[in-house]
């Protein structure tokens, strides 16, 4: 029997357990694989702490037992800024390839956007919030 798709999306469906009867074994061979090579990695996993394995990789300073030490300021602004330009460029993407759609006032939207970007990292430039001592 040849079903084209639009017969196909037409066909009444008859809800009974057995057509979910694939899904739910494929669902459980996936959930099955998955911990049992959860499982095997915790088993047969190398467990050879050193010191470079324990020291500090990105928050630049030493592991720390309580929750309320001060952070410097510098690591936020360094966040902020971080998040601006990543912002940026996923405005960015799309506003190109659309660029002949939107015509002119698409375009200077986008410079004007980027101005304000340009401005605020000019700012934090000036601050010295790029300055690491």
């Amino acid at each position: 029997m040849d079903l084209t798709t639009s017969q196909f999306m037409k066909m009444p469906l008859n809800g009974t357990l057995e057509d979910y009867f694939n899904i739910l074994v494929f669902m459980c061979v996936a959930f099955g694989i998955s911990f049992l090579l959860l499982l095997l990695s915790f088993w047969r996993g190398p467990r050879k702490p050193d010191a470079e394995k324990l020291s500090p990789y990105e928050c630049g300073f030493e592991a720390f037992s309580d929750a309320r030490i001060k952070f410097d300021v510098r690591f936020y602004l360094i966040a902020i800024l971080f998040i601006i330009f990543d912002l940026e460029i996923a405005f960015l993407f799309p506003w190109a390839i659309c660029l002949k759609d939107i015509g002119l006032y698409g375009f200077f939207s986008m410079i004007l956007f980027l101005i304000f970007l340009t401005v605020g990292f000019i700012y934090e430039w000036r601050k010295g919030a790029l300055e690491w001592e």
